[in-house]
């Protein structure tokens, strides 16, 4: 009736030596050099939430039924950092935003519009054009 375990061999985890990760410090621990190196410790690196920044972004597809039967949007005030150029436009507009991409400025003026953006200090115009000529 024991199985060849004797009378209390079999009851418990005592004959594995402990249930799941038990003993990888002590009688297991060449097991978890071995096949688990990475077990033990902090892995990886999280960056501070105070250095990330979070821009909010809207497409030119999204101006027209965001903002129905405005011609002068200004994308700062509303809370918008920066305009993408995914979709498409039908009307004229006059945007005023932080930053764009070329790709959305090309379909605004297409249509007519303008795009505004805020003038770069002298000093980061001449290091973009230093970066252009060595690339």
């Amino acid at each position: 009736m024991t199985h060849g375990r004797g009378k209390k061999g079999g009851r418990g985890a005592g004959l594995r030596g402990g249930r799941g990760n038990a003993g990888l410090l002590k009688h297991r621990y060449m097991y978890m050099v071995k096949n688990m190196p990475d077990h033990f410790g902090r892995h990886g690196f999280k960056r501070p939430q105070s250095v990330l920044k979070k821009t909010e972004t809207i497409n030119v597809g999204q101006l027209e039924e965001t903002f129905p039967g405005k011609n002068d949007i200004d994308l700062k005030q509303e809370g918008f950092d920066k305009l993408l150029g995914s979709g498409s436009l039908n009307t004229k507009l006059k945007i005023k935003v932080n930053s764009a991409s070329e790709k959305a400025i090309g379909k605004i003026k297409d249509k007519g519009g303008e795009v505004i953006l805020p003038e770069k200090p002298k000093e980061q115009e001449v290091k973009e054009e230093n970066q252009e000529k060595e690339s």
